[in-house]
């Protein structure tokens, strides 16, 4: 119960400190940046708490997907912040909330320190089952965690070599994963967290505090489907794009990945 409070308070400072680093430098993709690597840096610090547990061997395992996911995550979003302008979806926030933004961001970042802590306390979950390692779980855990990772950065990819193109310019993406899914990047982000879940879960029900790792899909599917991910940033395409991304959208599944739809125009012609 300490490391949980220890945690939860570094958490609130940890992102009261990325309020101050967006106010110096304006880029609030630095948010998202520390916001990564500390979420994953507090699942493996409760995952490593008090380590004698029954299974040490699921403790360090679960703890170095954590920092895996936390690290891959937030160092590719620091390289794509590093020289770029502000986040769309952080702008669209502050010309919404005008001259309350710096103290009203301030309240929003704690929000994500609360969903930072939901996500450590999975990772937690995780490593303290008590089941015999290595189990179906932890098998079945760590090859979805290895598709979520290799489908997120092949993605990441995709997107990063059409942008570089410059015939693609003004046009939507929707080669390889794109063409599936509108957020690929997205699905296997919230696929990670079913991994935890897994590992977390025992058949058996000798550890009931094993659900508490669903939290971590549930909360992750609302907040990229439904609240700070697909919302704003479709807003932003919309405008941006207009009439080829809205085709899209009649296209391309927003979220699980599904085949195409054959209707409207093709989306990969320049927006108005």
């Amino acid at each position: 119960m300490f490391a949980l409070v220890i945690v939860a308070l570094a958490l609130s400072l940890t992102m009261a400190g990325a309020w101050l680093v967006q106010r110096r430098t304006g880029q609030s993709g630095w948010i998202d940046t520390i916001w990564s690597i500390a979420s994953g840096a507090a699942g493996a610090a409760l995952a490593l708490a008090n380590i004698d547990v029954e299974n040490p061997a699921r403790a360090i395992l679960v703890a170095l997907l954590a920092l895996a996911w936390g690290l891959r995550l937030g160092l590719y979003i620091g390289l794509r912040t590093w020289g770029h302008g502000e986040d769309p979806r952080y702008a669209d926030l502050a010309r919404q909330w005008g001259a309350t933004f710096p103290a009203r961001l301030f309240w929003f970042l704690q929000i994500q320190a609360v969903c930072a802590f939901v996500l450590a306390a999975c990772v937690y979950a995780a490593a303290r089952n008590p089941a015999p390692f290595p189990g179906v779980g932890d098998a079945l855990g760590l090859l979805v965690f290895v598709a979520a990772i290799a489908g997120e950065t092949i993605a990441d990819r995709q997107l990063a070599a059409f942008r570089a193109n410059p015939a693609n310019k003004g046009r939507v993406c929707d080669v390889g994963l794109w063409g599936w899914s509108r957020h690929p990047n997205y699905f296997f982000e919230w696929l990670t967290w079913i991994a935890f879940a897994l590992i977390a879960l025992n058949p058996f029900g000798a550890w009931p505090w094993g659900f508490v790792a669903l939290l971590g899909p549930l909360q992750m599917y609302w907040l990229l489907a439904h609240a700070s991910g697909v919302p704003p940033l479709e807003a932003h395409m919309l405008k941006s794009r207009g009439a080829a991304f809205a085709d899209y959208q009649a296209r391309v599944s927003v979220f699980f990945p599904a085949p195409p739809r054959k209707v409207g125009i093709d989306t990969r012609s320049p927006a108005p």
